[in-house]
């Protein structure tokens, strides 16, 4: 159980505070080279119709049969999300007329989904972390697509996402404000790439989520909720839940009652707007799939599933932090795209000495480089420093041969030009002047030319930092700053 929600997280109403209570719905498509049920490709994109078998288009005699590793890739989530994997699962027909949904009816998992009970930790960009449990995922076959814009009075049906396979995640009503949905929806989408079982790709729909929102006074049981279907953008289920949970509370507020129905959001209007009543359980008739047998799974097989896994992310976070002292802030940064992580990983397998250095070769990806990608609208496959280049730039100043600025200088050399850091440092002369003799001579050049600040300086230790800058300009960033405060403090006597 999480605890009460903070007063501050609440939605002020006209006559008081309510509380809205969201679960989500995800529906993820599996990573796999077939569908569900047949040998047809997922590959995204094709011409319509492409990707179609006999069995995706519902003819008659043509019988499903399972894909064995859209099942691991439903474990190997299951484990992900520190879930019961149940050894034994059905699949049963949900019924209902869709023209792009060939067969008349889906073919899901109802009573006894493959993976039942879970938990995923959320951290919030607050600081706080919530526990969002997960009741279930169960896999099904996805239905096509209608296509209404290729004719001026007739809908067009392409089956080529007809029977791909989906693992629908379902959590349970345990997020209280929109920016904790959103970041649930963020980690449960870094879990599913770091494990390879879904790509996350919202753009072309292969994530998205049905989200479910009611409002209610804080304490009281739940409201009736509403369901916004198929949203593919973690910005747009922010925008739609405020908005959902503000059209729940007017109408409360005046005396109205929810309806329980389906709703859709529209991002241009950025409003939620009725689609049809909802839908129960038994709207469906529900029954086992006669043409699939049960699916029975054995202990050694999933064991086999987990001893495959990567080191998840929250893994991956905590080891960071004791390893190299980060903050979690910039470990969750790093974490939170598996690319990131790995590149990190890269720099650190560069440096000399990764104890001493893995927080500033930290610092150095998070705000140098992801910056400078961020800026230029690139992501980390397109860096044109390397992990290796990185290293070295982090390794030297580590060793006191350049200064942070120089390093920066170094980092916009590499980042334009290419090249060995440790090279380009030899042969552009950017090494760190160390030679206490000559730091001092341009100390004592700083201090003669400067005789007033001198005087002011003991009764204003703080301007110690403007001699400090004076000499690493005179030098050109090249001497060594803690060198430099050490002289100066000795030389004007603080």
């Amino acid at each position: 159980m999480n605890a009460p929600v903070k007063p501050s997280k609440l939605i002020k109403g006209a006559t008081g505070d309510w509380e809205i209570v969201i679960g989500l719905e995800v529906h993820a498509q599996v990573t796999s080279n077939a569908k569900l049920f047949s040998g047809a490709s997922t590959a995204f994109g094709g011409a319509p119709n492409d990707h179609v078998s006999l069995v995706d288009a519902a003819m008659p005699g043509m019988l499903p049969v399972i894909n064995e590793e859209c099942v691991a890739q439903a474990v190997r989530t299951g484990l992900g999300l520190n879930a019961k994997i149940n050894l034994k699962s059905t699949f049963d027909r949900k019924n209902y007329f869709y023209p792009d949904l060939p067969q008349g009816y889906q073919i899901s998992q109802f009573k006894s989904p493959v993976v039942g009970e879970g938990v995923v930790s959320v951290e919030l960009p607050d600081g706080d972390s919530i526990a969002v449990g997960i009741e279930r995922l169960h896999l099904e076959q996805d239905a096509g697509k209608l296509l209404h814009d290729q004719h001026p009075t007739m809908s067009f049906v392409d089956l080529n996402r007809s029977g791909v396979a989906l693992m629908e995640i379902v959590s349970r009503p345990d997020m209280r404000t929109s920016a904790q949905a959103q970041a649930y929806v963020s980690k449960l989408r870094t879990i599913l790439r770091y494990l390879g079982t879904c790509d996350g790709d919202m753009e072309k729909g292969n994530l998205r989520a049905d989200v479910n929102v009611s409002v209610r006074r804080p304490g009281e049981p739940f409201g009736t909720r509403c369901e916004i279907k198929n949203v593919n953008s973690i910005r747009f289920i922010g925008q739609a839940i405020e908005f959902e949970a503000r059209r729940q509370i007017g109408i409360l507020e005046d005396g109205g009652a929810i309806e329980q129905e389906t709703r859709l959001y529209d991002p241009n209007r950025g409003e939620t707007r009725s689609m049809r009543s909802k839908e129960e359980a038994h709207d469906y008739r529900y029954f086992p799939d006669p043409d699939l047998l049960p699916l029975e799974l054995t202990a050694a097989y999933v064991d086999e599933l987990k001893a495959g896994l990567p080191e998840l992310p929250d893994a991956k976070r905590e080891r960071f932090m004791a390893a190299f002292a980060l903050t979690p802030y910039d470990a969750s940064v790093l974490v939170a795209e598996r690319e990131s992580a790995d590149f990190y990983e890269a720099v650190l397998a560069g440096l000399a000495d990764k104890t001493r250095d893995g927080k500033l070769a930290a610092n150095w990806v998070i705000n140098e480089l992801f910056g400078r990608l961020n800026k230029e609208g690139q992501d980390i496959s397109a860096s044109p420093v390397s992990a290796e280049q990185l290293a070295a730039i982090v390794d030297l100043i580590g060793e006191g041969t350049i200064s942070g600025k120089i390093a920066k200088d170094l980092f916009e050399i590499v980042w334009t030009k290419g090249g060995d850091p440790r090279a380009l440092v030899d042969s552009l002369g950017m090494k760190q002047v160390t030679d206490l003799g000559a730091i001092e001579k341009v100390v004592d050049g700083i201090i003669a030319a400067n005789p007033d600040k001198v005087a002011q300086v003991k009764d204003k230790p703080a301007m110690l930092g403007w001699f400090v800058g004076q000499v690493m300009k005179s030098s050109g960033g090249k001497v060594n700053p803690q060198a430099v405060n050490d002289l100066l403090k000795s030389k004007l006597g603080i």
